[in-house]
């Protein structure tokens, strides 16, 4: 009654934490444990077609629930889903790796074993050194004794540095009895220090209390921070303008009167990138300053103006505060600043006219990606999470007026391109009640397509815009070549042939009439929807124009880093 397996074990800390639902691929090392996993009915086992799709699928769980579990075997599995694992790290994601691991006897009789690199000195730790650069934290579990420790203490380094972990387990200790979980808050209790704190504070309220034209901009560290809404709060009581960067693009209501717009350099809002970087004083809350979100550090954002809130430290005029929680920070420093609305204002008087659509033109004619996006921006609402691939949908999405309520995911800092496909399923399972809504080009998806059939497999509905016009646009931009071409598939039909017993609304439209169709249809349909859209491979959004040049200038040599 007292003991448990390790498998056990596991499973009900994962659910403690939050898991409802893990992403798996069975391999001869993770047998056992899967079956151990498979044991607590709490939670869902969802097989997904290679790990690395499966892995980007956590990245999107992980996004919707705070945590995410990821279960594959060993070398092989493990070192297929690298690439999924670096991007939850590069977006502060705390995705739990789990692998079955090779035998303890084996290892000890220094055998030559399968999915290793044929070396039976290096036992599998080839697999470990390479987690290492990419988790917070990485263990290999071969002794039972220690093994209820190891697995907490992973955890709970997963929930603090909100970074991926690695937990490795023996495939023979995956049914070997340790004692039943104890009581335990894995779940950090976030506490600044105090002294810092304070000196933070006044800091920061005296620099912007002093500044003429002070604004706010959120960043996408406000998640990992637990900020997003210290950082609402904090806006509302200062009354500054507010932007967001584009990888926070929905973490700021952009229904509030004080939202100014998507700050992006040259692909800003119109309007908004004037006012930030004319501010003499702007707060960044959760930034990430790369070449991507700088327009190859294009931006004009200056030291000497800049308070750089982040989850792990405080910078204002040159000093930096350590140990200072990000929403403790927000919270505290909302009633020392003084109201201020010359930001907003500023913006007001030169804010131009809402947004007109291209007008509708003969139904029958080609469809525009501007008219496609007016659509797509329509059917939006409070129960709508927007997923948008690498590439042209990325500034299309920019575009896009949100709803209270909608969200919006983009993987900017990793750019990984396909991500978007397993980040899809992953946001669905998380919360079957929101409606995922992807923005994928045709190059993207070719990378990670065989993940439809889990989509399909496990009943998740939303729809899916498939942008074909044959060609890698966004490295278009950037840099053109025949490497940039496509194979161009009959896409429609090849989702089609992997529902299996499921049901799928797979649709090819052309001209807008087709389009206004197929979302009526989407609409009502009860599962998931793909709409094949054919485009121009020119017809991209203007703002990708200008980011691709900045972009190609940096990587060439020619731009210049004004941070």
């Amino acid at each position: 009654m007292n003991q448990v397996t390790v498998g056990n074990y596991l499973a009900q800390r994962l659910e403690e934490v939050g898991v409802r639902d893990y992403f798996a691929i069975p391999g001869d090392f993770n047998l056992s444990l899967l079956d151990e996993l498979l044991k607590n009915p709490r939670l869902k086992m969802i097989n997904c077609c290679n790990e690395l799709n499966a892995g980007y699928a956590a990245d999107g769980y992980a996004r919707e629930k705070g945590v995410a579990a990821l279960v594959l075997t060993f070398g092989v599995g493990g070192l297929s889903a690298v690439n999924a694992v670096a991007g939850a790290f590069a977006e502060d994601l705390p995705v739990i790796v789990v692998s079955g691991g090779p035998n303890v006897s084996s290892l000890m009789e220094n055998r030559v074993l399968h999915h290793t690199l044929a070396q039976p000195e290096e036992g599998g730790k080839f697999v470990q050194s390479v987690y290492k650069e990419i988790t917070a934290h990485a263990v290999v579990i071969r002794e039972a004794s220690s093994a209820a420790f190891r697995i907490d203490e992973a955890i709970r380094i997963a929930l603090t540095a909100r970074k991926p972990v690695y937990i490795e387990i023996a495939c023979n200790l995956a049914c070997a009895l340790i004692s039943k979980p104890n009581t335990l808050t894995l779940t950090p209790t976030r506490q600044s220090d105090p002294k810092s704190l304070q000196k933070a504070l006044e800091h920061v309220a005296a620099f912007l209390n002093g500044a003429r034209q002070p604004v706010l901009v959120a960043g996408s560290r406000l998640r990992a921070g637990d900020a997003i809404g210290a950082f609402e709060t904090l806006a509302s009581k200062c009354a500054y303008g507010v932007a967001s960067m584009p990888n926070a693009k929905s973490f700021f209501p952009e229904t509030n009167p004080q939202f100014m717009g998507i700050y992006w350099g040259s692909a800003s809002s119109p309007g908004c990138r004037e006012v930030v970087e004319s501010s003499d004083a702007y707060l960044f809350a959760g930034p990430i300053f790369s070449d991507y979100t700088t327009v190859g550090f294009s931006a004009l954002i200056q030291p000497s103006r800049l308070v750089e809130a982040s989850p792990e430290r405080i910078m204002v005029e040159g000093q930096v505060y350590h140990g200072v929680e990000l929403a403790e920070f927000l919270t505290k420093l909302a009633p020392k600043l003084h109201s201020n609305s010359t930001s907003l204002e500023a913006y007001l008087r030169i804010k131009e006219a809402a947004h007109v659509p291209t007008p509708a033109g003969p139904e029958d004619l080609p469809l525009s990606t501007r008219r496609l996006f007016h659509h797509i921006n329509e059917s939006l609402d409070g129960t709508t999470t927007v997923v948008a691939e690498t590439g042209d949908s990325w500034f299309n999405g920019m575009d896009l007026h949100l709803p209270d309520g909608c969200k919006f995911e983009i993987q900017m800092q990793y750019g990984s391109i396909g991500w978007s496909v397993g980040a899809f399923l992953g946001l669905a399972a998380a919360n079957p009640k929101r409606r995922v809504i992807g923005l994928i080009g045709d190059g993207s998806f070719q990378m990670t397509a065989q993940e439809v059939s889990t989509i399909l497999r496990y009943n998740y509905s939303g729809t899916i815009f498939l942008m074909n016009n044959g060609a890698y646009t966004i490295e278009v931009m950037i840099h053109d070549g025949p490497y940039n071409a496509l194979q161009n598939w009959n896409y429609a039909a090849m989702v089609e042939s992997l529902k299996g017993q499921s049901s799928i609304l797979s649709l090819v439209v052309r001209t807008e009439g087709e389009l206004v169709e197929a979302l009526k249809k989407a609409k009502v349909f009860q599962g998931l929807t793909f709409v094949e859209v054919i485009l121009d491979r020119t017809d991209c959004n203007k703002a990708l124009l200008g980011w691709g040049t900045a972009v190609a200038d940096y990587n060439a040599g020619k731009g210049k880093e004004v941070r």
